[in-house]
C-alpha cells in the first residue's frame, strides 16, 4: 500500500508505502515500512519510490555534463569550479599544452567551459574533459545559476520544456548537471530566458507548469495569448535526458501554435580549442630538444676521446723517461 502521491512534498520520518514497494534514494525501510529521509518531493517508478531533495549541492560522477569556471591555471592543468564542494581538474593533455603559458592561450582565468566529468576519485577530485560533442568554450552570453535538482524539470520530458524557451526566445541554451546554464542571444531575450528558468526553478514542485510558462513566453514577447493553442500539454515527468544540449526538434505541432521559429540561434555555437599551434610548437620544441641532446652526445665522445688521448700520451712519456733512469720494478722471485 502507498500512501503519498507522486510529487508529495513529504519531510524527513513521513511513511511512504508498504514493503511492497522497492525503497529508492531518499528513503529507508524501518518495519516493514519505506520512509523519507530528508524534505523533499515524491518520485514513483513502476514499483520503486524516491524522495528528491529541494535543495542539495551537486555531487559529480562519471560521464555528466557540466559548466565550469577556470578558476587557475597551473604547470599542468587547469583549476575549474564546477558549482560543488568538490574541485575539478583539466588535464594538460587535453590540449597538448605543456606549460602555464602555453595552457593560458589556450584557456585562462574566468573562461566558461562545457565539460564532461571523465572521472571522479575516492576523495571525489574531479578530473574533466573537452571529448564529446559541443564540448568547449563559451564565447559570449550569460550563466544563470539553479539548484541541481531543478534541473531535470528545466530540461523537461524529452527537452520539452527548454525546447519550448529555444523555440520563443531564439536564444543558444545550454545545460549543465551542475546547476549552471549558459543562455546567449538578443540582450532582452537573455534577460525573459533568465526570468524564465528562475520561475521553473521556484514552481518545479507544481503541476501546470509546462502551459504557465507557455502563456509567459508568449505575454512577455508577443504581449498576448493566441486564441489556438491546441489543449494543454501533459505535465512532463521529473525525469529526463541530460543531453539537453543537443538540438533536438520539438514536435511539429507545437511548432505552428507558437508560430515562430527563430533559427538565429545557430549562429552561437560553442568556440572549439584552437590546438594547431600547439602541436607545431610542441614538434619545435621535440626538435629543439633532439638537437640539444644531439650535441650535448657528441661533446662527451669528443671529451672522452681527449681524455683517452691525454692517457697514452702520459704513459709514452713515463716509458721513455723510465728507461732513461734505468729504473724498473722487479718481481718478488727476481
Amino acid at each position: 500500500m502507498i500512501y503519498v502521491e507522486n510529487k508529495d512534498l513529504v519531510i524527513p520520518g513521513d511513511v511512504l508505502a508498504d514493503e511492497d514497494f522497492y525503497s529508492g534514494r531518499g528513503t529507508f525501510k524501518e518495519n516493514g515500512q519505506i520512509c523519507s529521509s530528508l524534505m523533499g518531493l515524491v518520485s514513483l517508478r513502476n514499483k520503486k519510490i524516491s524522495v528528491i531533495p529541494l535543495k542539495s549541492k551537486y555531487v559529480p560522477k562519471k560521464g555528466d555534463v557540466v559548466i565550469g569556471k577556470i578558476e587557475d591555471v597551473r604547470f599542468s592543468m587547469w583549476d575549474v569550479d564546477i558549482n560543488s564542494p568538490y574541485s575539478g581538474i583539466i588535464p594538460s593533455s587535453e590540449v597538448f599544452g605543456r606549460d602555464k603559458k602555453s595552457l593560458s592561450k589556450v584557456f585562462d582565468v574566468g573562461d566558461v567551459l562545457f565539460l564532461r566529468v571523465v572521472d571522479v576519485d575516492e576523495v571525489k577530485k574531479v578530473k574533466l574533459g573537452l571529448k564529446g560533442r559541443g564540448m568547449g568554450k563559451f564565447k559570449g552570453g550569460i550563466i544563470v545559476d539553479i539548484a541541481p535538482t531543478k534541473v531535470p524539470r528545466l530540461i523537461g520530458k524529452k527537452g520539452s520544456m527548454i525546447n519550448m524557451i529555444k523555440d520563443k526566445t531564439g536564444c543558444k541554451i545550454v545545460v549543465g548537471q551542475n546547476g549552471l546554464v549558459w543562455v546567449r542571444g538578443e540582450p532582452k531575450m537573455e534577460q525573459i530566458t533568465r526570468d524564465i528558468i528562475h520561475i521553473i526553478e521556484e514552481q518545479a514542485h507544481t503541476s501546470g507548469l509546462t502551459n504557465r510558462i507557455r502563456d509567459k513566453l508568449c505575454l512577455e514577447i508577443d504581449g498576448e495569448i493566441p486564441d489556438d493553442l491546441d489543449e494543454d500539454f501533459p505535465e512532463e515527468s521529473r525525469t529526463s535526458d541530460f543531453n539537453s544540449h543537443s538540438n533536438r526538434k520539438h514536435n511539429k505541432g507545437f511548432h505552428k501554435r507558437l508560430n515562430k521559429k527563430d533559427n538565429s540561434a545557430s549562429k552561437y555555437e560553442l568556440e572549439k580549442p584552437k590546438l594547431e599551434n600547439f602541436k607545431e610548437e610542441l614538434k619545435e620544441e621535440i626538435e629543439a630538444k633532439k638537437q640539444v641532446e644531439t650535441k650535448r652526445n657528441n661533446d662527451f665522445i669528443s671529451n672522452l676521446e681527449n681524455i683517452e688521448k691525454e692517457k697514452k700520451s702520459h704513459k709514452s712519456h713515463f716509458e721513455i723517461g723510465r728507461k732513461k733512469s734505468g729504473f724498473s720494478i722487479l718481481r718478488d722471485d727476481e
